[in-house]
């Protein structure tokens, strides 16, 4: 099969772009559960409640004049889709999570998916139509980079990655790079570290693991309002059901990366987009059968690599 050059940078560049977004979500997934060993299905109901957060800023709260300025209008979207996400998950993790922290595993588990789906709900109710497709503002520039492509035979058509998509792929990279850092770094992240670890010991030492996992939804929700905000703005529509879809995408690069490991959750995040695009352009049954491939990679990875590419081997706590 002739490959056309211009058709498979183009869904590279997609797909880069879709693992900027998952990437920013899947670290929240990866952070929570290195702490509590929650598996937060209602992580990806957090992005898409930043993304209206974004959107009701824009179209409510700002004034009319400010809504063409997208160096004005994008900061203070960002700034209340982070707003709304962290009180959301400081709301979840404080009257759900909290008073289930030693109940057996499964508890906390059926109490996510329950979150997940009161989170949609809310939404559908308190946002006008929010179960179908909501035009977002196009809050950033509309240029486009252009590559000129090469096919077989020569020039065939150009390589189009929107601003949009940069910014994404941008702000993706240097948040987590800025995550890696306080955490490798900083007293508090040398504590979250510490819990991870160990718990009982680390508050022996004197860490309030109370004080470490309210930190840490903080962090996954501030980054899952980032991203929601900018994938509206990428997209330019947004549904109560984008949550999800993101959600189990994050999800998924969070485990084939090694869950609890940040940087195995970007870069799972990107491999998982990259196979979404390319494997709907070049597989069998072309985007009908997209998640598939996914899960084919992530079985095949599991099988021969439990802990997932960059995780390490789980250890039982006494």
């Amino acid at each position: 099969m002739e490959v056309d050059v211009t058709t498979l940078l183009q869904q590279i560049a997609n797909g880069i772009a879709l693992g900027a977004t998952i990437g920013l979500i899947a670290l929240g997934y990866t952070m929570v559960y290195g702490i509590i060993q929650l598996i937060n299905f209602a992580h990806g109901e957090v992005f898409m409640v930043g993304a209206f957060g974004g959107l009701a800023v824009h179209r409510w709260i700002l004034p009319e004049g400010f809504r063409e300025n997208w160096y004005v209008s994008l900061p203070l979207m960002l700034l209340g889709g982070m707003a709304v996400a962290v009180a959301i998950a400081l709301v979840m993790e404080r009257f759900a999570y909290r008073p289930l922290r030693n109940a057996p595993r499964l508890a906390p588990l059926i109490t996510a998916l329950g979150v997940s789906i009161v989170l949609q709900e809310a939404i559908r109710i308190w946002f006008p139509n929010a179960d179908s497709a909501q035009p977002f503002p196009k809050a950033f520039l509309e240029s486009r980079i252009t590559i000129v492509g090469l096919g077989a035979d020569g020039p065939d058509g150009d390589v189009s990655i929107r601003a949009s998509q940069l910014l994404l792929v941008v702000v993706s990279i240097i948040l987590s790079v800025l995550l890696q850092t306080y955490i490798n770094r900083s007293k508090m992240g040398r504590a979250m570290r510490a819990t991870a670890q160990d718990p009982d010991t680390a508050r022996l030492m004197g860490v309030n693991p109370d004080r470490v996992i309210v930190l840490t939804f903080v962090l996954g929700a501030a980054l899952a309002g980032v991203a929601g905000v900018l994938y509206g703005v990428d997209i330019t529509s947004v549904d109560n059901a984008i949550g999800f879809q993101n959600g189990i995408f994050a999800f998924t690069a969070a485990v084939l990366g090694g869950i609890g490991s940040l940087r195995g959750a970007v870069i799972g995040a990107f491999v998982i987009g990259l196979i979404k695009t390319l494997g709907g352009q070049y597989m069998p049954g072309g985007t009908d059968y997209d998640y598939v491939w996914i899960f084919v990679v992530l079985i095949l990875v599991l099988v021969f690599r439990p802990q997932g590419l960059f995780g390490e081997a789980e250890r039982v706590r006494a």
